[in-house]
């Protein structure tokens, strides 16, 4: 049984077929039989996890198991007090009412990537930082969760997924590292 983290990077698809000449999984990830544990949108960045064990892909990515996700998200705007209390609470965004999660306004993470093609800036409107612990994920939640509060989503990078880590185990876009699937230990990391 293979349990793999991938860092993938911005606009390619979360699946390994190819769409309209644009970049997928299978340009990144040449071994046979796995398959993603979840998804993440193609402007999202970061953290996933790929497996070629039905049963624990399921485990994973299933809504009932809860497996804790962490977002750090660039923020158009400066995300104040209220709006941090308003991300946290159950929010109504018209198709479903959102769990409560942790939403903390962070620094830039020193060891985050830049992003190609960079973020737009504007002189006249700062951003900000933000990690949101989610243990649920519907469709484009977080950036439909920012938006709600008046904090429209500029970057998205998922950081974590229960005890897996970008933080503790760095891996730049496009690589990805094999691990055990009880635990980190034993990894490597494959820079093709």
């Amino acid at each position: 049984m293979s349990l793999i983290l991938f860092n993938k990077p911005f606009q390619v698809l979360c699946q390994f077929s190819r769409e309209d000449g644009r970049e997928s999984l299978a340009d990144y990830l040449a071994i046979p039989n796995i398959y993603p544990a979840g998804r993440l949108d193609a402007d999202s960045e970061g953290l996933m996890l790929l497996t070629d064990d039905g049963r624990l892909q399921h485990m994973i990515a299933h809504p009932d198991h809860k497996e804790a996700k962490t977002y750090l998200v660039q923020v158009d705007g400066l995300a104040d007090a209220a709006a941090l209390t308003r991300l946290q609470a159950p929010l109504d965004l018209g198709d479903f009412v959102t769990l409560p999660c942790r939403a903390t306004q962070i620094a830039e993470p020193e060891w985050l990537w830049p992003r190609n093609p960079p973020i737009r800036t504007r002189q006249d409107k700062p951003t900000s930082w933000i990690a949101v612990t989610l243990e649920e994920g519907k469709n484009r939640q977080v950036r439909r969760m920012t938006a709600a509060v008046g904090l429209p989503t500029l970057r998205l990078v998922r950081s974590s997924i229960g005890p897996f880590s970008l933080a503790t185990h760095p891996l730049m876009p496009g690589e990805w590292m094999e691990v055990p699937a009880d635990g980190i230990k034993g990894g490597r990391v494959n820079r093709n």
